[in-house]
């Protein structure tokens, strides 16, 4: 009988008998840029409290302006929540629900607002999906519509971070997460202000506040007070990969969208942590 020999087959790779968790030891392999895999989508954040709770009179214009821009763009159109995902937080937290708990809660109000944007583009061919159709069938179905519409929550649900009784990552943050993980060309967060100021514009110190044109990532870190987007998007976009710079637009005045989707400056602009090759 002849004898065999059992012998291990060797793979080779850079990061065989490292420890995944030294930086040092896998930047050289995962410190490169990734590939961006839709390169031409341009994702648009709709707040739910600053536009979809205003109801027909900021909702119905803002339809008609991505309508028409359907024929230049391909788009990602990811909802907010609104004032009623408050009261679910209030109610949530009174019986004592974990962090974790709260964050699908708020995020079913988020998609409820799509389902909205979604039945009023439907003539359109554009429809709501759910996150694990944005994240493995998107490119199929923005071959078949000009646009798609999800939710701009991020699903983490039960593994939400517990370091607030709040979910700290909400639309803002999840619409950039998105944006980044899919190389695409921009991302307009759409709000009912003109951009981001240095103070809260409908605050007391309203009349101190200043529209700023262009501003960074670690200037809004050390700035305190109200921004109008998640403040953990600040965070976020210290390790973004592809997007390199993020518009801050007013929805409740008209064209302005399309102005930003054709690349003009009429908000706030933020540059982000994203390197250039």
């Amino acid at each position: 009988m002849a004898e065999t020999t059992n012998t291990i087959k060797h793979v080779a790779s850079p990061l065989a008998r490292q420890t995944l968790l030294d930086n040092k030891l896998t930047r050289p392999v995962a410190g490169k840029r990734p590939i961006a895999l839709l390169p031409w989508l341009q994702v648009v954040k709709i707040g739910g409290r600053a536009i979809m709770d205003r109801g027909a009179e900021a909702i119905l214009p803002l339809v008609e302006e991505i309508r028409k821009l359907l024929p230049e763009h391909r788009l990602l159109i990811l909802t907010g929540a609104g004032i009623r995902a408050r009261h679910l937080y209030g109610v949530g937290l009174d019986l004592g629900l974990p962090v974790g708990s709260l964050a699908p809660l708020a995020a079913s109000e988020a998609g409820q607002n799509g389902h909205i944007l979604a039945a009023l583009l439907a003539s359109e061919g554009v429809s709501y999906i759910e996150h694990p159709t944005i994240a493995n069938q998107l490119a199929i179905h923005l071959t078949a519509a000009r646009a798609v519409i999800g939710s701009a929550f991020p699903p983490y649900h039960h593994h939400e971070f517990p370091t607030s009784r709040i979910p700290m990552h909400r639309a803002d943050t999840g619409a950039f997460l998105i944006a980044d993980a899919l190389g695409a060309a921009g991302l307009t967060i759409v709000e009912d202000v003109d951009g981001v100021y240095t103070a809260d514009p409908k605050g007391q110190d309203a009349a101190k506040a200043k529209l700023l044109g262009e501003t960074s990532f670690e200037a809004l870190a050390k700035q305190e007070g109200t921004l109008p987007f998640d403040r953990a998007l600040v965070e976020v976009m210290a390790n973004a990969r592809h997007i390199s710079r993020v518009q801050v637009i007013n929805g409740l005045v008209p064209g302005r969208l399309t102005a930003a989707l054709r690349g003009h400056h009429v908000g706030s602009i933020i540059t982000t942590g994203a390197k250039a090759d």
